[in-house]
């Protein structure tokens, strides 16, 4: 059985995309249609940068939403569906589009305002998130509470595979990491981000956001998505829109997600979009499934390998 992984933010670089434009019909039409829906050279900036602006927010969830939906029709026309599909944060958008929750346009605009949103919550500088290896889930959570001293810090990311990230003021990030070691974390690593996701600094993002969500047009997905906030398969438009509504400011629980892809049966997971950061979860967390890519053209040879 094979799931359907989208990548979320940090996967972007620039030159994304541009192969898979350059080789196939499929991708360059799918580049054509997010400037046009954006009425802007949004490839352009997947393909040439600069690399400033392709890392604001607002840029680069866009941007890497279009790279992943032109990944995913490529693949699909190559005859591989999947029975779930999932993503990583913005990736649980990508994820609606591929099972036809909502248009590719409609994602493309809302998740360009989900990045301003989200970037317009917290002031410049004021928040932080940090990287939590080798500590369990339970203990970082610990090490957040200890810290807070009335401040925001929470789990924001709890990735497997020993890494959870934290997220809330910057001050009280940098307390948790500290408290992290004491605990026994192996590495605490701060991360370059511009904005504290997934943590209750974004419920102002989340409060913009949700209107805008549930007055999009949508379906019922045509396959299941298991979703972010509470790794369970969503099968009705409302549920998955309620689920991108409380992901904002909610932690992503991806360990849950691919867990619960495990015991649905999934053994093979394409990771479709820019990067291998979520290949390489994947392979910590299930060691015996079947783990491939779709972003670049010398990626074909494994997909259509699924085939036989």
């Amino acid at each position: 059985m094979i799931a359907f992984i989208f990548p979320g933010q940090g996967s972007q670089k620039v030159g994304m995309g541009k192969a898979l434009a350059d080789a196939f019909p499929i991708c360059r039409q799918t580049f054509e249609e997010a400037d046009a829906a954006l009425g802007e050279p949004l490839s352009r900036l997947c393909f040439e940068g600069p690399e400033e602006q392709l890392t604001l927010t607002e840029n680069t969830q866009p941007a890497i939403l279009a790279v992943s939906v032109a990944a995913y029709r490529l693949v699909a026309s190559l005859g591989i569906s999947p029975a779930f599909v999932a993503g990583h944060s913005l990736g649980e958008y990508s994820a609606n589009v591929a099972a036809g929750t909502m248009d590719f346009a409609d994602a493309l605009r809302i998740v360009r305002r989900r990045g301003r949103y989200m970037q317009e919550a917290v002031p410049v500088g004021t928040g932080a998130m940090a990287a939590i290896l080798g500590l369990e889930s339970a203990l970082v959570a610990q090490a957040c509470e200890d810290a807070a001293q009335g401040e925001v810090v929470s789990p924001a990311n709890m990735n497997g595979a020993g890494q959870v990230v934290i997220a809330g003021a910057k001050d009280a990030v940098a307390r948790a990491g500290e408290r992290a070691k004491a605990l026994g974390a192996k590495r605490v690593i701060p991360l370059s981000v511009s904005a504290p996701f997934h943590c209750a600094l974004m419920k102002p993002a989340e409060e913009r956001l949700a209107p805008e969500l549930r007055a999009l047009t949508t379906k019922a997905p045509a396959v299941p998505i298991v979703a972010n906030v509470d790794a369970a398969p969503k099968r009705t438009a409302a549920d998955c829109i309620e689920a991108l509504v409380q992901q904002v400011s909610l932690p992503v629980r991806w360990e849950d997600v691919m867990r619960r892809l495990a015991s649905e049966g999934v053994t093979t997971y394409v990771e479709v979009g820019p990067g291998t950061v979520l290949s390489g979860l994947a392979r910590k967390i299930q060691r015996e499934a079947t783990v491939v890519n779709c972003g670049v053209p010398d990626d074909i040879g494994a997909i259509e390998a699924l085939r036989s």
